[in-house]
């Protein structure tokens, strides 16, 4: 049985009550013993009328002022509802085999960008495909894309980032295009094909009117060219204080989901001659981890400012674990099995300072904190089976594969009952 809050409100003031009528009857008996009048006077009536007043005006001063400073509580897993998940960090568990996965063939979704699709390129295995993620505590619930895509209906999902969110945004369209009959009313917008380099792919449910729409920005904030009399290293200045330039377009969607974390890293910043600018301050000894911190605060302010959280969703994803080794981690060995422990791998620094910034932020954004349960599965990346095989890929993941689990877990936010912003 559930207590309603009014009922805990009058339970803080039943001893107030309860002394008040105490005081009441003693000074009723008092009429008798002590031929105390007043009782029976006008000043009688207005002793009990004002001390009436009192208390009443106390309680509507507690239940004005006390709701406003309520703790807000953050918590970095599925908040709490009574949806199945919502008692439970949902990232906190283990991978289990089962026979009924994966929720799609990746050779029928059109929007699986061949890259990705293992099988297809001559993986042999597919044992790395037959696993669900399990959390310690509670069941992420099975999907039912004919309720899903009806509470999708007439909505934007909108993911920005970098190729990981691009292969979460291929994940997602393949696996509610398993709920429409006619695949044909699925479509790219521009009639583009997925590559690398693009910065907008965009999808649409025709029949649903359902737009899912990827934004490639890797670092969030916006890059452009070195100011002058910088050194010639400097070929590319990464603008830490302002917002990419095509922030501009994910205003107004439903549901919003970023990352960032893979490029943020000597080979791919100082050696390609990205440094960092503050203003027009060049930051030529900024540590990278500090300047992520300065794009992540940059966005949260743009976030704040801008988004509307009575119409859009937030969601942040950490950064997603890759399994490179050697003493240069340059060396990628796929395994057959997921590793049974993380081995430090569901750790980053990245996701704790995501994690440290979306705590402070004036909205509510969920993090989808995904580090920890990508560090098991050594099984699951490209690795040789790419169109590239020259180059193995310990950093993506084979699709169908875990990030279908990242979009399980965001599927189940947007459908829990207390959680369902659209």
């Amino acid at each position: 049985m559930q207590v309603g809050p009014n009922n805990v409100l009058l339970g803080h003031f039943r001893p107030f009550y309860t002394m008040f009528l105490s005081i009441s009857k003693k000074i009723m008996k008092m009429k008798g013993h002590c031929k105390i009048w007043f009782f029976e006077s006008v000043g009688g009536a207005v002793v009990i009328g004002s001390l009436s007043s009192f208390i009443f005006a106390v309680l509507c001063a507690y239940v004005y002022v006390f709701p406003k400073f309520q703790p807000v509580i953050r918590d970095y897993g599925v908040p709490e509802s009574s949806d199945p998940i919502g008692r439970c960090n949902v990232f906190d568990g283990k991978w289990m085999p089962d026979q009924s996965y994966p929720l799609y063939n990746a050779s029928e979704c059109p929007f699986a960008e061949r890259g990705f699709d293992c099988l297809a390129n001559r993986r042999r295995d597919k044992d790395y495909l037959k696993w669900r993620w399990k959390p310690r505590n509670c069941e992420i619930p099975r999907l039912n894309m004919t309720e899903i895509l009806e509470e999708l209906r007439g909505k934007r999902i909108v993911f920005a980032g970098d190729s990981l969110s691009r292969t979460q945004w291929e994940s997602m369209i393949c696996i509610l295009m398993t709920g429409v009959e006619d695949k044909k009313n699925v479509y790219e917008v521009n009639g583009n094909k997925i590559t690398k380099q693009i910065r907008f792919l965009g999808v649409r449910f025709s029949s649903l009117d359902l737009s899912i729409d990827f934004y490639r920005s890797v670092f969030l904030v916006q890059p452009g060219p070195a100011p002058r009399r910088a050194p010639k290293r400097v070929k590319t200045a990464l603008k830490l204080d302002k917002m990419d330039d095509i922030s501009k377009e994910w205003i107004d969607a439903d549901v919003l989901v970023f990352n960032s974390g893979h490029w943020w890293t000597p080979s791919k910043l100082f050696e390609m001659g990205w440094y960092f600018q503050v203003g027009g301050s060049l930051k030529l000894g900024m540590p990278i981890s500090s300047a992520f911190r300065t794009a992540l605060e940059t966005w949260a302010a743009w976030a704040e400012a801008t988004i509307n959280p009575n119409r859009t969703s937030v969601f942040f994803r950490t950064f997603e674990s890759s399994h490179w080794s050697g003493q240069n981690r340059n060396s990628c060995k796929v395994t057959r099995q997921p590793w049974s422990k993380t081995r430090g791998r569901d750790r980053s620094q990245f996701s704790d300072i995501v994690i440290k910034v979306v705590k402070n932020m004036a909205i509510p954004v969920t993090v989808l904190h995904v580090t920890p349960m990508g560090a098991f599965r050594s099984d699951a990346h490209v690795g040789t089976w790419s169109d590239n095989p020259s180059v193995p890929d310990c950093s993506h993941w084979c699709l169908p594969g875990v990030p279908d689990t990242w979009n399980e877990i965001l599927l189940s936010y947007l459908l829990s009952e207390n959680e369902l912003y659209l």
